[in-house]
C-alpha cells in the first residue's frame, strides 16, 4: 500500500461552493463504481488490502469472483496487518497472504510516530530492538503455508526523509534475506527510490522470484527490470492521462513477467478515479493494459494468470 490515497482523491473532493455540491461531489466520490463486464479468462488481484476496504471478505472475494477475479494476494503492511492476512488467507481458499513491514513502518517502529498519522495511532520509538522484534514476527509468518510472499517492502522516498532512511533499508534487507530463507516471493514497494532499491537487490541478491508492485518506473527501467527476471504489477494508475511512463513501462516489459493488480482500495481506474477501489474492478486495468500491448483481452489475461501463479507459487 502506497500513500496514494491523498492524491487518488483530493481532484474528486467536494466543492466549497454549495452545500447541495459537496453533498453531492462527496455521494460520488465514496460510493463504488459498478461492475464491469466479467472477463472471460479469470485473473488473480495480485496485490489487495481486503483490511482498508468497505464490506466483508466474504462478499468481496464474491463479487471479484464473479467478474473473472477468483483469486486475490492480500497484502500485509505492519504486524497487525500481516496477522490478519495470514488468518485470511487460511479461511479463504482463494486468498493468498504476503506479509511485511510497509517501507514507512521501519522509521515509525524506530523513531516513533507521535502525530499517529498511521493507522495504528501514535507511538513512541521503540529503536532498533522494536523493529528487530516485528522482523521476528514477519519472519515466522513467512513460515506459513498460506504465506506466499514477504512485502510490500522496499523503499519509499516520498514520506519519510533522511532520518528514517537507514531504518527503511535496514527493514529492506531483513525482508530479503527473510524471503529467500523461507523460499517465497519477494513484494517491492518502490516510491522514488528506484535507483536505491536496485542497489540493496543487487547487493543482497534478489529472490528467485521478484515482484515490483505497482510498478512506478519508467521504460528504461523496465528493461533492467526484465534483464534480471523481475515481475512487474501494473495497477489502476496506468490508465491515468499523466501516466504515459507507465503505459510505455508496459509495452516494452515482456509478457511473461506482466502482473494487474488493485493495491484496492487505492488507484482506482479510469473512468472511476478517486472512488473506492476494489477487487473486481481489475477487469477494467486488465482491458487498457491489453490495449498498449495492442492485443486481445484474452490473451492478455492469460498470461496474466499464468504469470501470477508462477510469481507466488501457488
Amino acid at each position: 500500500m502506497s500513500p496514494k490515497s491523498a492524491a487518488n482523491s483530493a481532484e474528486n473532493s467536494p466543492r466549497n461552493s454549495a452545500k447541495s455540491s459537496a453533498k453531492s461531489s462527496a455521494t460520488r466520490t465514496d460510493e463504488p463504481p459498478p461492475a464491469p463486464e466479467p472477463l472471460r479468462v479469470p485473473v488473480a488481484d495480485s496485490h489487495t488490502h481486503l483490511d482498508m476496504q468497505g464490506g466483508t471478505v466474504t462478499d468481496a472475494l464474491a463479487k471479484a469472483a464473479s467478474v473473472g477475479v477468483p483469486v486475490v494476494v492480500q497484502v500485509g503492511c505492519d504486524v497487525k496487518g500481516s496477522r490478519w492476512a495470514a488468518d485470511t488467507a487460511a479461511a479463504h481458499a482463494s486468498v493468498h497472504a504476503a506479509v511485511a513491514l510497509h517501507p514507512n513502518e521501519a522509521p515509525r517502529i524506530v523513531h516513533g510516530d507521535p502525530d499517529g498519522w498511521s493507522r495504528q495511532g501514535a507511538r513512541e520509538a521503540g529503536g532498533d530492538a522494536a523493529l528487530d522484534d516485528a522482523l521476528a514476527e514477519i519472519d515466522r509468518l513467512a513460515a506459513l503455508e498460506q504465506v506466499k510472499a514477504v512485502g510490500e517492502t522496499g523503499l519509499d522516498f516520498f514520506r519519510t526523509g533522511p532520518e528514517g532512511m537507514a531504518a527503511q533499508e535496514r527493514s529492506f534487507r531483513a525482508h530479503i534475506e527473510i524471503a529467500k530463507r523461507h523460499g517465497k516471493a519477494l513484494v517491492i514497494h518502490d516510491r522514488e527510490a528506484h535507483a536505491d532499491v536496485l542497489r540493496v537487490l543487487a547487493d543482497e541478491g534478489a529472490p528467485e522470484r521478484t515482484v515490483f508492485h505497482c510498478y512506478s518506473g519508467d521504460a528504461e527501467m523496465a528493461e533492467i527490470c526484465a534483464a534480471a527476471g523481475y515481475f512487474m504489477s501494473f495497477a489502476g494508475n496506468m490508465t491515468f492521462k499523466n501516466a504515459r511512463p507507465l503505459r510505455e513501462a508496459l509495452a516494452v516489459a515482456p509478457l511473461e513477467l506482466v502482473l494487474v493488480e488493485t493495491d484496492a482500495p487505492f488507484l482506482t481506474p479510469v473512468p472511476y478515479r478517486g472512488r473506492p477501489n476494489a477487487p473486481y474492478l481489475i477487469p477494467l486495468t486488465v482491458r487498457a493494459m491489453a490495449d498498449v500491448r495492442g492485443i486481445g483481452e484474452d490473451a492478455m489475461a492469460t498470461a496474466i494468470s499464468a504469470n501470477t501463479a508462477r510469481a507466488f507459487g501457488y
